[in-house]
């Protein structure tokens, strides 16, 4: 079995391939996850689709089959053809994908290093598919690493002590421009979602005034309850009003379409600063002149200047990473030797049985002995194994045991079962990934 991760992200694919590859649904990632799963090969798989990526995940045990699989899949649902994939993908396999997965939940691969939203994005993926029995075991292991390394990566270093993700970009970057006039300002932010949250706490902050938009009345009153006396709400129907009357707006809805259009500015005689921070992007080309508009690939290019401050971190940040990938195969190869050991002393425990029996028929041990005997038998083989089940231990350590462990498999014709093997080291991978 193999790790395997196919990565469209923001260093490799632009925004508008991304947009073709996202998934806006749960039920569009389900019905991907259930064809993926579906193939002999892929035993698990997971996909991340947030407005910077979108990875498929697999478990898998071919992968020149899976990676050839995904991409034929993705080419048919976004209508990129199979070479434009292959030309703008990320792939990466075994150890590789490991780093890759411990990267991206620590926050090094994301375009402001540091932000603490992705690690939750990719737990809630593999939870999702935990739930559509997409994902399981394999997967958990790799996932319950990565939110370790992840956490230590936060502890050791400073790279995520002040957290800023794309909401944050932007309110920041309107704060530049408007200096300290933003505060009492009103923004209009169209979406209840996390994004449009983090926007609206940070807005606060900046004492500004917030009207919250969202298609579930509701829903978007309950949420703007909670926030505080600053901030509104209304639905959709009203954008039109709020986008003539107000000049600071940002996006972030999960909709299909573009929801905000030319026709719907009615003069161009207000300076505007607009934010689209959403995957397919919310608002049409404009054509305003007095139009300031921000995309998340604008985002990115204003946050290049925190890796400068935070370059060095980031270095000892990926250290750890790499660590924490040595520490995980180090712990896989131990958790394939424990089923020999048990299988060792089960045969040794047989014998004994057997022998004392036989012993015990013919008369040479007295019945009412056979529990002592029993005892010292056992006690004898297991000081005699105990060298022997240490050393293996060690062995299955080094990089290169799965030989010798082979060896040792075949002189006492233990065959183990993956599926049937008990959890080793449970606090590993049991930490609520599976609720």
């Amino acid at each position: 079995m193999s790790y395997q991760v196919v990565s469209f992200n923001h260093k490799n694919c632009e925004q508008i391939a991304r947009e073709k590859l996202a998934f806006a649904t749960d039920d569009e990632k389900r019905v991907m996850l259930l064809k993926l799963t579906g193939f002999d090969f892929i035993e698990e798989a997971y996909i991340v689709s947030t407005c910077n990526r979108v990875e498929i995940v697999v478990a898998t045990k071919d992968s020149f089959s899976s990676y050839h699989a995904i991409l034929g899949l993705l080419s048919l649902r976004s209508g990129l053809s199979f070479y434009e994939l292959k030309g703008m993908d990320g792939r990466y396999d075994d150890g590789k994908a490991i780093l890759h997965i411990f990267s991206v939940v620590s926050s090094l691969e994301s375009i402001v290093i540091g932000e603490s939203q992705i690690t939750g994005q990719v737990k809630d993926a593999y939870r999702f598919s935990f739930q559509n029995r997409t994902a399981g075991r394999q997967l958990n292991r790799v996932i319950s690493y990565a939110v370790k390394c992840a956490a230590e990566v936060r502890n050791v270093t400073n790279i995520s002590k002040h957290p800023i993700s794309i909401p944050s970009v932007a309110v920041t970057q309107a704060h530049k421009l408007y200096g300290d006039n933003i505060s009492g300002m009103t923004a209009v932010i169209i979406g209840a979602g996390e994004m449009g949250l983090i926007a609206a706490k940070n807005l606060l902050r900046l004492d500004c005034d917030v009207l919250l938009l969202g298609r579930d009345r509701d829903k978007v009153k309950k949420i703007a309850k909670e926030l505080g006396s600053n901030v509104r709400s209304d639905t959709m129907e009203n954008l039109h009003k709020y986008l003539n009357r107000y000049r600071l707006l940002f996006s972030a809805t999960s909709a299909k379409e573009t929801i905000i259009k030319p026709s719907m500015v009615e003069s161009d005689n207000l300076d505007r600063v607009w934010f689209d921070m959403a995957i397919p992007r919310d608002i049409d080309k404009m054509g305003l002149e007095k139009l300031q508009l921000f995309r998340i690939d604008d985002l990115k290019a204003i946050s290049k200047e925190n890796y400068a401050l935070k370059e060095e971190q980031a270095t000892r940040a990926v250290d750890i990473v790499e660590k924490y990938k040595a520490e995980f195969y180090k712990w896989l190869r131990a958790l394939s030797i424990e089923p020999v050991i048990k299988d060792m002393r089960l045969q040794v425990k047989d014998a004994i049985n057997k022998e004392l029996n036989r012993a015990i028929d013919k008369r040479f041990v007295p019945l009412e002995y056979r529990d002592n005997m029993q005892k010292m038998a056992e006690q004898m083989f297991n000081r005699f194994l105990h060298d022997a089940t240490q050393n293996l231990r060690q062995c299955s350590s080094e990089s290169n045991s799965t030989k010798r462990v082979d060896a040792i498999k075949e002189l006492f014709e233990i065959t183990t079962n993956d599926r049937k093997v008990k959890k080793y080291k449970r606090e590993h991978h049991v930490k609520g990934y599976q609720k």
